[in-house]
């Protein structure tokens, strides 16, 4: 299926001139310059100046690591503002369509909202698997986006490939995959499938397996022809300094980042193993990710109970297909100890 781009980016973007900075227009930030040309204050900080608007020096680090060229990334200020500038690109509000489906991360839901856009939402299997002939028959011809979080949040697992890729074959638009836990599972990324198909659109993040939740960096990895549509309408200076240079710090880092994942999954699989002893968990589900769901018998009470002990977690009760359920992000060592010892205590 011939896959058209131009005929999916709304008018106004493919007419769109982008906003050129004045770092922009000159790219050289380690010359030996005066600088006198974005109304900056003078006196060095550190930070008195403008971040780099195309965070070159991160992005070369990135293409390294990923096996990447960097022209086809896009970084934003958390993931979801990635997100939110796909919606910008693809959907013209009050007209078009997006498909969810959830139980899945809830930011896809009020992104649509945000944008004025119906979110198609069809369920996952009892077993929390895709159900493509279900999602297909959801397309219309204003459908744009599918979202597919694999790892899914708040389930753990992860998606067959052949479910994936009979969508990305059969669906005219844009397929998004949240590959936010990817570091924590066995399956191969997708970003190494990019030219295969030129609809694929592919976000992951530092927050989880890297560790830096704190400094708001997403990443988008696609087509060079999808991300300079993107870079159209992203500001100029989404992605501060100081993010950009933590980033490079952590990614240079990679051995140590390696270690602390191999750790979490090594931690995982002693929780799952301890969870399966508390007599009132009666489920746990597979996961792929830095964290496990469990059924349980009274998810609310069990909940409460928790935070009394000091234990924080959350109740993905209100989610389809999720009834009775705990999400357990996996801690370090004594932190996995204190929340099996408490759950034991527990009638």
């Amino acid at each position: 299926m011939k896959f058209d781009l131009n005929s999916l980016v709304r008018v106004n973007v493919l007419k769109l001139k982008p906003y050129a900075s004045a770092r922009d227009e000159f790219k050289d930030f380690d010359a030996d310059m005066v600088f006198l040309d974005a109304n900056e204050n003078p006196f060095e900080n550190g930070v008195n100046r403008y971040p780099d608007p195309q965070q070159r020096s991160l992005k070369s680090i990135l293409a390294d690591v990923k096996g990447l060229n960097e022209a086809c990334m896009l970084l934003g200020n958390g993931s979801d503002e990635v997100l939110d500038l796909i919606y910008r690109v693809f959907c013209r509000p009050s007209i078009d369509n997006i498909i969810t489906l959830p139980p899945t991360y809830g930011m896809y839901n009020v992104l649509a909202e945000t944008n004025d856009v119906e979110n198609r939402k069809v369920l996952l299997s009892d077993d929390f698997q895709l159900e493509p002939s279900k999602i297909l028959d959801a397309v219309d011809e204003n459908t744009k986006l599918i979202f597919i979080c694999s790892p899914n949040n708040p389930t753990g697992n992860s998606f067959a490939s052949e479910a994936i890729e009979k969508i990305l074959l059969e669906f005219k638009g844009v397929v998004v995959i949240d590959e936010a836990y990817i570091d924590f599972s066995n399956n191969p990324s997708w970003i190494h499938r990019l030219r295969e198909f030129p609809n694929l659109i592919i976000t992951q993040t530092l927050s989880k397996a890297y560790g830096l939740a704190g400094i708001r960096l997403g990443i988008c990895y696609a087509s060079k022809e999808i991300i300079s549509v993107l870079n159209k309408i992203k500001p100029p200076y989404n992605v501060n300094e100081l993010t950009q240079s933590r980033a490079k710090q952590r990614l240079i880092a990679h051995e140590r980042v390696e270690q602390e994942v191999a750790k979490i999954i090594e931690e995982r699989t002693k929780l799952i193993t301890a969870l399966s002893q508390v007599s009132f968990i009666s489920t746990i589900y597979t996961s792929d990710a830095n964290f496990v769901l469990v059924k349980v018998d009274d998810a609310n009470k069990r909940y409460e109970e928790l935070i009394a002990h000091g234990i924080v977690i959350r109740n993905r009760s209100t989610q389809p297909l999720c009834e009775n359920t705990l999400r357990f992000t996996v801690g370090n060592p004594e932190e996995n100890i204190k929340l099996i010892n408490v759950l034991n205590e527990l009638n």
